[in-house]
């Protein structure tokens, strides 16, 4: 069926669940029935409240502590879900960093350390989860995974080389993984945001809002959507969509 609406039979796996756009997913998802891997690193209380709401809506659901800079906690990640709740046939690589970093204007601010450190827990843990998660996908014959990159992975945008790089890096991964794999049912897209409020990057910034053509800033909830409709519809595949108030022509 190429429009899917029913999710009752999946689970997700929805990385970095305690910011904005992980919080709202995990509950658009829940909506259409989806079981619900709510992941976190250091936001416990909230990655708490967000299963106690998923479950109040009748779905299965349960929190996964883990680093995504560290590769062996990553495949800790994968291995606890399988056990506590199966194997995810829908992959939400959402969880991102800065490495506290921002409006870097000079290539010698950002270490090569910074600099590969950014990568992994960007783009190189969201390729191991992809790794550990498609062969369940390819067992069963259908499967999502989608990614969460940013405008800056077009533009280079304002944050610094280190993250306009290592979400540029999704872009390839996604070209390479969609032509390898949606022929056997699973297709693959990136998301990429610009300017979203009520996040971790973006807590409250409503001077920002002339910049978008539109006006306003991005909402959390549409960026969901977008998730739920590469989720839901068989035929968006290859994909690396900008949802950004119109803000970068692509």
């Amino acid at each position: 069926m190429a429009l899917v609406t029913d999710l009752s039979s999946h689970l997700a796996l929805i990385t970095g669940a305690t910011g904005g756009i992980g919080h709202a997913t995990s509950l658009a998802l829940a909506r259409l029935g989806c079981s619900i891997a709510v992941h976190y690193h250091s936001a416990s209380e909230t990655a708490s409240s967000l299963v106690s709401t998923l479950q109040s809506m009748g779905v299965r659901a349960a929190a996964f502590r883990a680093d995504l800079s560290s590769y062996s906690e990553t495949r800790e990640l994968h291995a606890a879900v399988v056990r506590d709740l199966g194997h995810p046939t829908i992959l939400f690589n959402n969880a991102g960093t800065t490495l506290g970093k921002s409006g870097v204007k000079d290539i010698g601010d950002v270490s090569v350390e910074e600099f590969e450190a950014t990568w992994r827990a960007n783009c190189g843990t969201a390729f191991l989860l992809t790794q550990l998660c498609l062969p369940a996908m390819l067992e069963s014959g259908w499967g999502r995974v989608i990614f969460c990159s940013s405008v800056a992975g077009f533009t280079g945008g304002v944050v610094g080389p280190h993250y306009a790089s290592s979400k540029s890096a999704m872009h390839g991964l996604v070209h390479w993984l969609a032509n390898a794999y949606s022929k056997k049912g699973i297709t693959v897209n990136g998301i990429a945001p610009a300017l979203i409020e009520d996040t971790k990057m973006l807590p409250h910034a409503p001077e920002l809002a002339a910049k978008i053509p539109i006006g306003r800033l991005g909402k959390p909830e549409e960026i969901a959507e977008t998730v739920v409709w590469m989720v839901k519809t068989g035929y968006v595949n290859n994909k690396v969509i900008g949802v950004d108030g119109g803000l970068f022509i692509q």
